[in-house]
Formats: C-alpha cells, sequence, structure tokens
C-alpha cells in the first residue's frame, strides 16, 4: 500500500509541476505582452527543466526524479482525444458562423496545409544539405 501511495504522490508532484510550467508561461506571455500562447512557453520551460536534469544530477528530486514527469505525460497523452471535447463542443455552438464562412475557412485549411507542406520540405532540404556538409559528402 505504501508503494502506491508513493507513486500516487509522485503522479500528483509531476503533474502539479506540468500545470505549473503552464502557468509560469501564461503569467510570462501575459506579463510581457507577447504574441504567443502561454503554454508554448511553459512547455519550452518544462523541456529545458528536463534538459537541465539531464545534466545536472542535483536537480533530479521530487517530480523531476525517476521519470515522473515522463509517467505523468504518458498518462495525458493516452487520454489525449478527451482533451478534443471542449474544442469540438465549441465548434458546434458556432455552426452558424461556420455555415456563413465554409468557403473561407476550407480555402484558409487548404492554404494553410500547402505552406505547412512546403515550410517542411524546404527545411528538411536545408538540414539534409548542412548535415551532408557537416559529414563531409558533396
Amino acid at each position: 500500500m505504501r508503494k502506491f501511495s508513493a507513486r500516487r504522490s509522485l503522479m500528483i508532484a509531476s503533474l502539479s509541476l506540468i500545470l505549473l510550467c503552464q502557468l509560469a508561461g501564461e503569467v510570462f506571455v501575459r506579463a510581457l505582452a507577447l504574441p504567443m500562447p502561454g503554454p508554448v512557453v511553459g512547455l519550452v520551460l518544462l523541456l529545458s527543466l528536463l534538459v537541465a536534469r539531464d545534466r545536472f544530477a542535483v536537480l533530479a528530486r521530487g517530480p523531476l526524479q525517476g521519470g515522473g514527469v515522463e509517467n505523468a505525460s504518458r498518462g495525458l497523452l493516452a487520454h489525449l482525444s478527451l482533451l478534443f471535447v471542449p474544442a469540438g463542443v465549441g465548434v458546434v455552438q458556432k455552426l452558424d458562423l461556420i455555415a456563413a464562412h465554409g468557403i473561407a475557412i476550407v480555402v484558409v485549411l487548404l492554404l494553410s496545409v500547402v505552406v505547412t507542406l512546403l515550410a517542411t520540405v524546404a527545411t528538411f532540404l536545408v538540414v539534409s544539405r548542412l548535415t551532408a556538409h557537416g559529414r563531409g559528402a558533396p
């Protein structure tokens, strides 16, 4: 029973750390009026904490030890589809707007897919050329 309680405490602490990083990102973005989502900054903060933990053993404490954050994030990712329910409800509530601007929405979505694919291909080509030059290939 004690081992289960310790695992539960580690899971709660790990989820709290993830949410704390998201909150810190949101506060940072709002305080500096940055034009980016706070959770993205929070994820960068969490990533930097995990990288620092791997480099400095002294940071491997609490939720940062023993794969705590990794296990908590696996649990969240296992139920990721549930997180899309509120977005789906929001779309259903705005069906009148979607019906009024449906063609424009489809055009914008198609253009964004094409631009994303072109940017991905360009990035791949640049990186593959840089890595080929780094290995001595022509």
